[in-house]
């Protein structure tokens, strides 16, 4: 009878476990900024991993084979879209993988940033996580993929999404709120490349870039030019670097122009645990404390 009512309590104990790492679902995302939002979303069910990691440079990104047999491996891999990820079909084909592939931009409504961009540079902006409502759409459709996926974790992914949008939204209010001690008329800068454009439309700070928004493309000259007019016209104030992007370019037009650099916004990559934004809320804090130091002065 002792046996018996220890083996139940070590069979109800097992069972109120974590999943082990062997149970959970294995899920891929395309950079760091997503891993974030699927770790928050799965918790202790998923094992989630970035096929490009902190500080990394979804641009340029080029697949190696172990990236291809993560693929595979996985349950579930979740992109951004919007025309992000021009390799993933690459990949996909490559790996073979049955996964279910989640589009997490799905349901925004995708801006064009051809006015802000290089001449004739009109496609769909891809950095739709900049606005933190966006970014509550992409934890609404990684939660519906995760329960598609494990119908069993059901509850716990609609519990986590709530307490995550939860945060998020006090996110969107610090925001606004840092923002609005920002003059309006100061609310003018210039980073590397056109990653800002739905933090401007969320916001209210107004962002020019040399680059596309795609940092893998070079400025032209005429870019550059373009630039430089407008920050002495405009009397742009202060200039921000990129951690995936060379600061060079920035530096130089800083020096001519005679604004100051702002600091190092995050635009398409989280940092390390050691660096300022090891999450998707560190990342936008920062950022928009960084802007709040750079302008309110």
């Amino acid at each position: 009878m002792f046996a018996r009512r220890i083996a139940f309590i070590l069979l109800a104990l097992v069972a109120a476990a974590p999943a082990a790492a062997q149970d959970k679902i294995r899920a891929i995302a395309s950079f760091s900024i997503l891993a974030d939002l699927v770790k928050n979303v799965g918790g202790d069910r998923v094992d989630v991993a970035p096929l490009i990691g902190p500080n990394g440079n979804a641009h340029v990104y080029e697949s190696s084979p172990a990236d291809s047999r993560r693929v595979a491996d996985a349950k579930v891999v979740v992109v951004n879209g919007l025309g992000f990820e021009g390799w993933l079909g690459r990949l996909v084909k490559a790996s073979g993988t049955k996964a279910a592939i989640v589009v997490a931009s799905a349901g925004v409504s995708p801006r064009s940033s051809a006015s802000e961009t290089r001449l004739g540079d009109d496609k769909a902006d891809p950095h739709a996580w900049q606005s933190v409502a966006n970014a509550k759409r992409y934890v609404s459709n990684i939660r519906d993929a995760l329960i598609k996926a494990d119908p069993a974790g059901e509850g716990a992914y609609k519990a986590n999404a709530v307490a995550y949008q939860a945060r998020l939204d006090a996110l969107d209010r610090e925001v606004r709120d840092v923002v609005a001690g920002i003059p309006a008329d100061r609310r003018r800068v210039v980073t590397s490349h056109n990653a800002f454009g739905y933090f401007q439309d969320a916001y209210g700070v107004v962002f020019s870039a040399p680059q596309g928004m795609s940092s893998e493309a070079e400025a032209s000259a005429r870019d550059v030019a373009r630039i430089i007019g407008q920050i002495r016209n405009e009397r742009i104030s202060a200039v921000f670097l990129e951690n995936v992007t060379d600061a060079r370019l920035l530096k130089l037009i800083a020096a001519e122009t005679g604004a100051r650099i702002g600091g190092t916004l995050y635009s398409d990559a989280l940092t390390d645990a050691n660096g300022p934004a090891p999450s998707y809320v560190d990342l936008i804090r920062h950022n928009v404390r960084e802007l709040a130091a750079a302008l309110a002065k």
